[in-house]
């Protein structure tokens, strides 16, 4: 999938968060979004994935030379961010059911234990949502979109509350993820650890010249 911006800003009140933004975003790469705390970063992936508006300027999404139309972006893409809740009464196999039952998976032939196995999560299939840790409930937010067929792949601090081990397990589920080159992967990060594997970089402040 394949993003342009065309001149795209975000204003709140009277201050700029950006704009002037000109960039196209390339089929089946990969991206950093960085900048530092309140620059702007998650504001600007929400706005990518259309769950809020830019105040000027637009967005135009192609997948294979096809636009997509703004309404229909979420049936293309995954977002984690620490704004993202999940459905805490459900148990992971509840989950994996649910979500599943809309979305394809990457993997055909993906089995729930299976991806119980990938997520290192195996001993608590059965345990509602409510009663994880919030590092479980990054790495479950992570297991979904990581193994749902995506064109666009968002993330925004995305090791956040992962323990060494959990970070570890995410920068080896993010490089089969860029190394299978079908999916375009936009980080939003000040933590360089979490955008090593991206081939491009973008800094939001040169947006706010």
């Amino acid at each position: 999938m394949t993003i342009q911006l065309d001149n795209l800003g975000k204003k709140y009140l009277k201050e700029w968060i950006f704009k002037n933004a000109n960039y196209e975003f390339l089929s089946a790469n990969s991206y950093a979004v960085i900048g530092a705390n309140g620059a702007g970063k998650s504001t600007f992936l929400q706005i990518l994935s259309s769950i809020i508006p830019a105040t000027e300027g637009r967005i135009n999404y192609k997948k294979n030379n096809v636009t997509i139309e703004h309404s229909d972006i979420y049936k293309y893409l995954s977002i984690v961010a620490p704004y993202q809740s999940l459905i805490e009464e459900f148990s992971l196999a509840e989950l994996f059911n649910f979500h599943f039952s809309f979305r394809k998976p990457s993997n055909s032939t993906l089995l729930f234990k299976d991806w119980l196995d990938k997520l290192k999560l195996t001993n608590h299939d059965n345990k509602p949502l409510l009663f994880f840790s919030s590092g479980m409930k990054q790495r479950v937010k992570l297991g979904l979109a990581f193994y749902t067929e995506n064109n666009l792949l968002l993330l925004d601090e995305p090791t956040n509350n992962l323990d060494t081990q959990g970070i570890q397990w995410y920068n080896e589920e993010l490089e089969t993820v860029i190394g299978n080159n079908a999916t375009t992967v936009i980080i939003c990060s000040n933590q360089p650890s979490e955008y090593a594997q991206c081939n491009h970089k973008i800094d939001l402040a040169y947006w706010k010249k």
